[in-house]
């Protein structure tokens, strides 16, 4: 990836001071379609080693471009322990549509780190690298283009140029990107990785770019060469299809009968009264003990809670909250997206309210809205839904590698007890803002949610992540059953 770059590559003042002009008129006029569109967002990655001249091209495109629109997306020490998954920050800065990030230190750098530090082997490695992809694949599916950019520039002259930026009466800021890989042994190691990891992750919709660097003049004429030619791409894109009609989505010939997990429920469990008041007490108290245990501090607890409407979701929560310190868990209405949301990739409502470890998060409806309403309505097409198994896994693979406990819960009634319910609402004023005529419409679709609820449950129920179905017919079964299963994992994940 990298041989090119090492020949000699130069631009004088004057040929640079000609055709600048017409390329930051070009840059401006593709960033205006860019914004005026609000389709998707850029975000442009820049590496390279200390020295290249990152900060460098960061003020040049600053100075060529609407700055209003445009962010820098910088972290700091991805090396360091963190407590938060380590992509919850990539996600948490991720621009609105019709914006331009420019990101100095991204996803690569921990593993790139990691590799020349010598702390991961080359199977974890590769295996962070097909991570990476995956969620590049995903971010372009979800209206955001990269540009990958790899500041080329021999050793030996990159620390010739930070000596000298250090020198003098006035210390210019370095970016310092691997001020942890010291040594010869070390750097060579990066230059290795970073080249494999240039030509395993260079993709159609995300290549690798390497720019030379010895020579300044080249250098930026070529990064604002690449973000052009990467912004008209981007405008010449076609508007996207029409929503196709939901299709059957149970994925079954027609002449085999049709099957739902939820059928393999017992709906006539139940707890007695006092049962009932013995049992949630014990879980209660088992779930405040783990949550205020020492080593809940290095983990956190995320919980999901679907199922029918009236199926008994609050009240369950209700309890749960009772057995939670108020200072350390949040619960997080799901409802539709609002324009903030729209303007970035689904998941992206979801990973900025992960809580930092020692904490709990518990989503009230939750990332399975994707393959669960937006299919059967209509809201999204089968690709949108199709890829979203995938990205939901990974989501959960990452939170739990992260010492999260995920716990996912669908809450199963009747259709017979859902009309009580709703009828039972109606009557009773302080509970009538619960029930909408939308609700009632659902019912019509209940087969559609069935079969999806079992595609779900099979495409993402993991290990590390499984489904737990709740026979909710009963209140009292159900919220005894939903605090001790979270008990029972918080046990598993920490030990007892």
């Amino acid at each position: 990836m990298f041989e090119s770059a090492t020949f000699e590559h130069r631009l004088d003042k004057a040929a640079f001071k000609a055709l600048e002009p017409s390329l930051r008129e070009d840059l401006l006029n593709a960033q205006f379609a860019l914004i005026e569109a609000k389709r998707r967002s850029l975000i442009v990655l820049i590496h390279g080693p200390d020295g290249a001249g990152k900060g460098a091209v960061l003020n040049r495109l600053y100075s060529w471009l609407d700055v209003r629109k445009v962010q820098t997306l910088t972290f700091e020490m991805p090396c360091a322990e963190e407590d938060r998954p380590p992509m919850w920050k990539y996600w948490r800065e991720l621009p609105p549509f019709g914006q331009i990030g420019v990101m100095l230190g991204s996803w690569y750098h921990a593993p790139l780190c990691k590799r020349a530090l010598g702390t991961m082997g080359r199977a974890d490695f590769m295996a962070s690298l097909d991570e990476m992809e995956r969620f590049e694949s995903m971010l372009h599916a979800e209206g955001v283009s990269l540009l990958k950019i790899w500041l080329y520039l021999d050793g030996d002259e990159a620390r010739r140029r930070l000596k000298a930026l250090s020198k003098g009466d006035y210390q210019r800021p370095i970016v310092r990107e691997w001020a942890e890989v010291e040594g010869a042994a070390a750097r060579k190691r990066l230059h290795l990785a970073s080249e494999e990891a240039a030509r395993a992750t260079s993709t159609e919709i995300a290549p690798w770019h390497v720019v030379p660097a010895a020579d300044t003049e080249y250098c930026d004429a070529m990064v604002g060469s690449l973000l052009l030619e990467k912004l008209r791409a981007m405008a010449a894109e076609p508007e996207p299809a029409p929503l196709p009609l939901p299709p059957n989505p149970t994925h079954v010939p027609s002449l085999l009968p049709p099957f739902s997990i939820l059928s393999t429920l017992d709906m006539s469990r139940s707890l007695q009264e006092a049962e009932y008041d013995r049992e949630l007490a014990q879980a209660q108290s088992r779930i405040t003990r783990l949550t205020n245990a020492p080593a809940f501090a290095r983990s956190g607890l995320v919980i999901a809670f679907e199922g029918s409407d009236a199926a008994g979701k609050s009240s369950t929560i209700m309890r749960l909250r009772r057995a939670l310190d108020p200072r350390r868990f949040r619960v997080h209405p799901i409802a539709a997206p609002t324009d903030e949301e729209r303007a970035r990739p689904y998941l992206w409502r979801f990973w900025r309210h992960i809580p930092a470890h020692g904490r709990t998060a518990i989503f009230d409806r939750s990332w399975y809205g994707r393959v669960l309403v937006e299919r059967v309505e209509g809201l999204c097409g089968p690709d949108d839904w199709g890829r979203a198994y995938g990205e939901i896994n990974d989501f959960e693979a990452q939170l739990t590698r992260a010492g999260y406990v995920v716990v996912k819960f669908w809450l199963a009634i009747s259709q017979e007890e859902q009309a009580r319910r709703f009828e039972e609402r109606e009557k009773i004023a302080y509970k009538r803002f619960k029930l909408t005529p939308e609700d009632w419409r659902n019912r019509e679709k209940w087969p559609l949610y069935e079969a999806a609820v079992t595609e779900m449950v099979d495409r993402t129920s993991t290990r590390e992540a499984p489904w737990t179905l709740v026979e909710a017919e009963d209140k009292h079964f159900a919220r005894v059953k939903v605090l001790k299963t979270v008990a029972d994992r918080l046990e598993a994940a920490l030990g007892g």
